[in-house]
């Protein structure tokens, strides 16, 4: 993934400025895999057709597709964009979300001819400073605010109470957090910026994925009450050219790893099981 996305992070700059320094790169190693759950998947995706396998690479949204179109089109996941609700209404409450998801869960759990045994969607959301789709629900300070607070445990706290709220809508994942590290204020996103400190983007990436999905050490790891993160937007994009969004960072490599990406080894390191690709120009 590196090898594609960093060239295109370097526009402007000489041809020779532009080879990729895999060294320069943190590595993390690949978490314990249990060999049950291997053997599991490597046996249904055996089974699986081709086009089963791109359906599961697939995230509709949930405005475009009825319940049904599941066990047409066997897609992997669904997500609540802009706009998006149950019905289409926008101030849908927190249980006609929950049947909308448990509508769906039923749908791409029916039976389809299959020669593998059904498999649950994802529904994933932006629910990035609270679950805001939600009329009620408890909605916090968004990520320029809480860097001012300079307070990771907060962030936790808050990170575990969002997955609460969510998880109790029946939604798995949610698209959190953001670690850009902004450093133009014209970029129109800013405000998903925790901070322009990396070490401070760091420490509140680590905090909120503890958060969201729960350590393995306490044993609340994807336990009950706790949802998928992604850590976003991979990578540089809190640093674009003249702060377009999806533009272009022209920073030299050495300051994509310092600076940019240091939000995602620490993301990784508690535990995080997405990371979102960024848009580049």
């Amino acid at each position: 993934m590196l090898a594609l996305l960093l060239p295109a992070s370097h526009g402007g700059q000489a041809a020779e400025d532009a080879t990729v320094h895999p060294s320069l790169w943190p590595e993390r190693p690949p978490p314990t895999l249990r060999p049950e759950t291997e053997a599991f998947v490597d046996g249904l995706l055996a089974r699986m057709s081709l086009e089963e396998k791109v359906a599961q690479m697939i995230q509709a949204d949930v405005g475009s597709l009825k319940a049904k179109d599941l066990l047409t089109y066997k897609l992997g996941a669904v997500l609540a964009g802009g706009g998006a609700a149950p019905s289409a209404d926008v101030r849908a409450n927190a249980r006609a979300w929950l049947d909308l998801a448990d509508t769906l869960y039923r749908a791409a759990m029916q039976p389809n001819g299959a020669a593998h045994d059904p498999i649950p969607i994802l529904f994933g959301v932006d629910a990035v400073h609270g679950h805001a789709k939600i009329r009620g629900a408890t909605i916090f300070p968004h990520n320029i605010g809480l860097g001012a607070a300079h307070d990771a445990e907060l962030v936790e706290r808050i990170g575990r109470a969002t997955a609460e709220e969510v998880a109790t809508t029946g939604i798995d994942w949610t698209f959190a957090p953001t670690v850009a590290v902004a450093r133009d204020v014209r970029w129109g996103r800013s405000y998903e910026s925790y901070s322009d400190d990396p070490a401070l983007v760091a420490a509140y990436a680590e905090a909120m994925v503890r958060g969201l999905q729960g350590e393995s050490s306490r044993g609340t790891f994807m336990a009950p009450g706790h949802t998928l993160s992604s850590v976003k937007h991979f990578v540089g994009d809190g640093g674009t050219f003249e702060g377009r969004d999806q533009g272009d960072n022209r920073a030299p490599e050495s300051v994509l790893v310092r600076v940019h990406a240091a939000g995602y080894p620490a993301a990784i390191d508690a535990g995080a099981l997405i990371v979102m690709a960024s848009f580049s120009g």
